[in-house]
């Protein structure tokens, strides 16, 4: 492989062994090893994004159930507001509740894993919520993930049904969490890929190799208070570790793009999205690599890039 690879009518350097299906597999065993082994990992601790143990989550699921049951999902963010509930808005938490209040004749508060902003897909999130056991032994798993498919809107899937421990949380229990963004950086529009990448029109070089230097200074356990909603930073905690960030280059349907992924225990709101924001501006030569760490520094969002579009950001997957 040369060491340019085409992205639309721009040229990227990548690595000799940049291939898309060897980075993705290599960096998913690091992810996997990372999900068993990790750096910290925060099951047994009070969660870092709210300071709360897993037990208060509890409240969220009924009067302490009998069993939780676990949704995986995926959903195509374009026409829900957020993840979370909006009263006459429709969101996916929403419609879910809905699906289930209808199943079970009584409100069901779920708990998500990911609390996506609008605009934001998903392949993996994870919902939980508690039933009683004479609920669960009505409505066998099969049966309730046909069931929720048929009421919910077309744009969201229930991929799996799992039973947990009464104890399980959503998102407390979570081990990681991992996004990933695309970029599609070309002076012409993307087909088939529209809905679901950042088009970054341009005609100029992207230095993918800064990205990547660029990349490697958000590992590891920092205060991320510059990269997330400026409201946002004021309701807790901003310290949050990030285990890994990796840039490779994709196709998908004839459609080549630039994907970052983000891999981490917890994070802040719109924190991917504006780290993304960022490593553009490095990779379109506006700042240096070294200017990721100055930002962390700060501790103030005007220091950081811009946020990101929603689109391009996809919730893929949460590990316990």
């Amino acid at each position: 492989m040369t060491d340019k690879q085409p992205v639309g009518n721009i040229f990227l350097p990548m690595p000799e062994n940049d291939s898309c299906g060897a980075n993705e597999a290599a960096s998913n065993a690091l992810v996997r090893s990372l999900a068993k082994n990790g750096p910290r990992a925060p099951v047994a601790t009070p969660n870092k994004e709210c300071q709360a143990p897993r037990l208060v989550d509890l409240a969220t699921h009924a009067d302490y159930p009998d069993t939780v049951v676990a949704l995986t999902v995926a959903y195509k963010g374009t026409g829900f507001s957020g993840f979370a509930r909006q009263e006459g808005l429709q969101t996916v938490q929403g419609a879910l509740e809905q699906a289930l209040q209808t199943l079970y004749g009584r409100e069901i508060v779920t708990t998500g894993a990911g609390r996506t902003d609008a605009g934001v897909h998903a392949l993996g999130n994870v919902v939980s919520f508690g039933l009683s056991q004479e609920e669960f032994n009505v409505r066998g798993l099969d049966r309730l993930q046909s069931s929720l498919n048929a009421l919910v809107p077309d744009e969201l899937v229930v991929k799996q049904v799992d039973q947990r421990s009464a104890d399980f949380s959503a998102r407390f229990s979570a081990r990681l969490r991992e996004y990933r963004y695309r970029i599609y950086p070309s002076e012409t529009p993307p087909v088939f890929l529209e809905p679901y990448v950042w088009w970054l029109k341009s005609s100029e070089y992207i230095d993918v190799a800064a990205m990547k230097a660029a990349a490697l200074l958000f590992e590891g356990e920092h205060d991320f208070r510059s990269f997330c909603v400026a409201k946002s930073a004021d309701l807790g905690p901003t310290v949050r570790e990030v285990f890994r960030v990796f840039i490779f280059g994709s196709q998908h349907l004839g459609e080549k793009c630039l994907v970052v992924q983000v891999v981490g225990n917890a994070f802040l709101h719109s924190m991917v999205r504006v780290m993304v924001g960022s490593l553009v501006e490095v990779g379109l030569r506006k700042r240096d690599p070294s200017w990721i760490s100055e930002v962390l520094l700060a501790r103030d969002r005007k220091s950081a890039g811009q946020t990101a579009p929603a689109k391009g950001l996809t919730l893929w997957r949460v590990e316990y």
